[in-house]
């Protein structure tokens, strides 16, 4: 069996893992629940570079109710050169569209513009939602989490750009021609392809896994 199967598995485990925990009411089913939430971050760790501790503290924080999807939000913006915005991430010197997870208390459109200011210095508005797509779809590196990914195209209407040198270290525009090496557990070739598709097809419908 492929280590894609495991992971899969795995993550279903830990799901079904923490609806058992918030739901029964049950010591011995909570035991029960428990192991099988400590088997599956055992799996996760022996598929995956992460570090034991940080899946445990993860699934800790989530067990105020049911287990779902983590959402990640990638704002794209474009110059008056049809060149797309991307950020250099510190964390493997490599280039990714500005974005994160999703923050409780914003909306995605929020989310897609804090992210573009406190990662780029521009001030941008959303304009649309260009596709949500299910992170296990795409060719992604393997990881732990269970993702939505959101595409959110945006406008620039003012500010400058200033690299922040807590996450990123450089800012640029790309043509589709020149594209960097890119992050890809944040973003793969494919996704950025389809945005400039965007680009030139404005009236193109919204992507949906």
């Amino acid at each position: 069996m492929q280590n894609t199967d495991w992971l899969a598995m795995a993550k279903r485990i830990q799901a079904i893992a923490q609806a058992g925990l918030f739901y029964t009411e049950s010591p011995y089913d909570k035991d029960r629940y428990q192991e099988l939430s400590d088997l599956s971050v055992q799996i996760l760790e022996n598929l995956t570079d992460e570090p034991i501790e940080k899946f445990g503290a993860l699934f800790t924080e989530e067990r105020d109710g049911y287990q779902t999807p983590k959402v990640d939000i990638r704002a794209v913006v474009f110059n008056e050169k049809g060149e797309i915005l991307m950020v250099k991430e510190r964390v493997d010197d490599r280039w990714a569209l500005p974005g994160g997870w999703a923050d409780v208390g914003y909306t995605p459109s929020e989310v897609a513009v804090k992210e573009v200011r406190e990662e780029t210095g521009l001030d941008v508005k959303a304009v649309r939602l260009l596709a949500v797509m299910d992170k296990k779809n795409h060719p992604h590196p393997q990881e732990a989490w269970y993702v939505y990914k959101l595409f959110i195209l945006c406008e620039k209407i003012g500010g400058e750009i200033l690299i922040n040198t807590m996450e990123t270290s450089d800012i640029q525009y790309f043509g589709i021609e020149n594209l960097p090496l890119l992050s890809e557990p944040r973003n793969v070739l494919s996704q950025i392809e389809m945005m400039f598709e965007y680009k030139d097809n404005p009236d193109k419908e919204v992507y949906l896994d």
